[in-house]
């Protein structure tokens, strides 16, 4: 899983579609704001965003066009469904978020979620560039959550 010679450029179209799946909340909240808008305040840990919008570039790049040949047949199907289960929270957070929940509580899992989305399904594709980039998008994210939104 760790060699280089285990990966090859190709396409992994579920990789494209859960990341696409993660942005549609996303888009529907630049295009509506939802009442109680905090997530509209700027940023207080510029440097730990702009770092981590690098990584989940790296982190999109290796889930869409890094396949592993030497993974595991089938996928390690605990790690996908495990990456549905957060897609699903993510899902709930956004509902909550409209509703007009702007808690920690909802902050923490509109931040989480989608990085345990990515983070399993690399699991489950033996991507570990995917992963290693994942996991260093996941310390920004949080960190930067954390220093705006909840301190």
């Amino acid at each position: 899983m760790w060699s280089v010679k285990c990966y090859r450029f190709g396409f992994d179209p579920w990789g494209l579609g859960l990341f696409l799946l993660i942005m549609l909340p996303n888009l529907a909240w630049f295009a509506l704001p939802a009442p109680n808008d905090i997530l509209r305040a700027e940023s207080a840990a510029p440097l730990l965003d702009g770092l981590g919008q690098c990584l989940q570039i790296i982190m999109v790049a290796a889930l869409c066009l890094l396949v592993n040949v030497s993974r595991d047949r089938p996928i390690k199907r605990g790690f996908a469904a495990g990456a549905a289960l957060c897609a699903t929270l993510y899902f709930a957070g956004w509902a909550g978020y409209y509703a007009g929940a702007a808690s920690a509580g909802v902050i923490l899992t509109l931040c989480l979620a989608p990085c345990g989305a990515f983070l399993l399904f690399s699991l489950a594709r033996g991507n570990a560039p995917a992963l290693l980039a994942a996991a260093g998008f996941t310390l920004c994210h949080l960190g930067s959550t954390i220093i705006t939104f909840i301190l």
